[in-house]
């Protein structure tokens, strides 16, 4: 049986943000595409991440959902959209065959 091959895809999500008084950016909540919320349960590490597209950068949140490690992503705004600060990402398997 042919093994299908595995894809990683970006799917943008809403997430539910604090800010510190020092700046510092808190995700709390995912929601899903399907109107699904999930709690962040704590912030376990926070680093920068690379992007596939040369004009963004982006940060890997290390997150606990459900009792499980997921990684959450801010992708930085642009040089073309101005007015925006970036937009969050999850990775999640596209299977081809």
């Amino acid at each position: 049986m042919k093994r299908p091959d595995i894809h990683m895809e970006k799917v943008y999500v809403k997430v539910t943000t604090d800010f510190d008084s020092t700046g510092y950016m808190q995700p709390r909540y995912i929601t899903w595409r399907d109107g699904r919320i999930f709690r962040i349960e704590t912030v376990r590490d926070f680093r920068p991440a690379g992007t596939d597209d040369i004009d963004l950068t982006a940060d890997c949140y290390t997150v606990i959902i459900g009792g499980s490690t997921k990684y959450l992503y801010f992708e930085k705004g642009n040089r073309m959209h101005k007015s925006c600060v970036g937009r969050w990402y999850v990775e999640c398997p596209r299977i081809f065959r």
